[in-house]
């Protein structure tokens, strides 16, 4: 066996096992149907490789590169205290690199859903399907990030990354997904969520702002949690970065735990546990274009 392939398959193995340990976590809060799992798997592990395509086009194509926008604002500053001043252009660079690996995850759910419009039952579900995909995201870009190290600085340098990538950064990935999973659900579910809120005078805006945009209400309120789920996920996976690029390290434990927290209350919430999927099975949930 050549060097190179002990090199690949040894990252393969080491980044199965964060796999399977937060796989095992999760997927128990809500399981799912195994055959859907795994495609939801796959489907986050092939989110990376557009991803990789991009940047590969660079070199060809200079000005495709986003993060040449930020380069402009190396000198320009952000105090966000005393003790901690940021240059704007790295919170351009993170706000990019969360834009398009959220992106990227919530397509992947997004073809998966559209391919068995039927299977999300609930909220819950939709939180599921997006911590799975992420875990498929995760997977392979935690493969590319071993080899790398294992090839230009050798095994001995593995250990502090493999912990570190295992533990914190798959878990903020499953955070930052199962989040925006929680405002896809409620998308998802637009129909009958919106028909609650009205009957229950909770969304006054219905009343005006649909007529004001020429707009259907449903349509609405789908676009509204789609944009709320991409803003929040997007933003939290701007901070976790800066917290890793200021080594910030000792903000980064209460961040994910205060993450984790609040992806256990998400499903805990009783009206994440509406069954509107069998309530509405002869019924399209999603609003139509």
């Amino acid at each position: 066996m050549s060097a190179t392939t002990l090199q690949i398959i040894g990252s393969i193995f080491l980044a199965l096992i964060p796999a399977f340990i937060w796989g095992f976590i999760f997927y128990r809060k809500s399981p799912q149907r195994k055959s859907l799992t795994v495609i939801t798997f796959i489907a986050g592990a092939l989110a990376v490789f557009p991803i990789l395509i991009y940047k590969f086009l660079w070199q060809f194509f200079p000005w495709i590169n986003a993060f040449r926008f930020a380069e402009a604002y190396k000198q320009d500053f952000i105090g966000l205290s005393n003790l901690i001043i940021l240059p704007l252009s790295a919170i351009i660079t993170f706000m990019i690199v969360g834009v398009i690996e959220e992106l990227m995850k919530y397509v992947s759910v997004k073809i998966v859903d559209n391919n068995d419009n039927n299977e999300f039952d609930d909220i819950d579900d939709s939180i599921e399907f997006f911590i799975i995909a992420a875990l498929g995201f995760s997977f392979v870009e935690n493969i590319l990030y071993f080899y790398s190290i294992w090839f230009s600085q050798g095994a001995d340098h593995l250990l502090m990354p493999f912990l570190f990538r295992s533990s914190f950064s798959t878990l903020a990935h499953l955070i930052f997904s199962g989040i925006l999973g929680y405002y896809y659900g409620i998308a998802h579910f637009a129909t009958p969520i919106l028909q609650e809120e009205i009957r229950e005078n909770r969304s006054h805006w219905t009343k005006w702002l649909p007529k004001l945009l020429s707009i259907r209400k449903e349509r609405l309120f789908y676009e509204q949690h789609i944009f709320e789920g991409l803003l929040i996920s997007i933003g939290l996976h701007a901070i976790f970065n800066i917290f890793l690029e200021m080594n910030l390290t000792f903000m980064i434990v209460p961040f994910l735990v205060g993450g984790y927290m609040s992806l256990n209350y998400l499903f805990k919430k009783k009206e994440n546990h509406k069954k509107y999927g069998k309530l509405l099975q002869k019924e399209r949930n999603t609003p139509k274009a």
